[in-house]
């Protein structure tokens, strides 16, 4: 995939969705990767005595898989030259052999003289928003 050209953008361009499963192992291989082994990614007792439905993904992990809307949308991820998000709601993963549902839309709401775009995203699992205030500055090719 190449560099996406600033002249082919424009505000209001919506991003191909990201539609993403997340399992338990996925969870699993991200505490390994990450080094964060909180047993509420992992443990159902734990999480459940700590006031969650179910183990949770990691916050970090859902920011990541946000961001891939962008970086694949953009077609290179060095593109990517500011990201944010805040995060409102856990992504609840049940052990039932399916994961959990992570859906990733975006649009671009700003082209700037300098070449770059603002894209605003939502995820969204279980028909809740999981990330609130996601944005990101995309560097395009002029």
């Amino acid at each position: 995939m190449t560099l996406r050209a600033c002249s082919e953008v424009a505000e209001g361009d919506e991003l191909p969705p990201l539609h993403v499963t997340v399992t338990r192992a996925d969870l699993v291989r991200y505490a390994g990767a990450s080094g964060d082994f909180n047993p509420i990614h992992w443990n159902e007792r734990v999480a459940r005595e700590v006031g969650l439905p179910d183990v949770i993904a990691h916050g970090m992990f859902t920011m990541a898989l946000a961001g891939r809307l962008v970086t694949e949308w953009a077609g290179d991820p060095a593109a990517l030259v500011d990201y944010g998000v805040r995060f409102t709601r856990p992504v609840v993963v049940p052990d039932d052999g399916s994961g959990a549902q992570l859906e990733v839309t975006g649009s671009v709401k700003q082209r700037r003289d300098d070449g770059t775009v603002v894209v605003a995203i939502t995820a969204r699992s279980g028909a809740q928003t999981v990330l609130g205030k996601a944005t990101a500055t995309v560097a395009l090719r002029n």
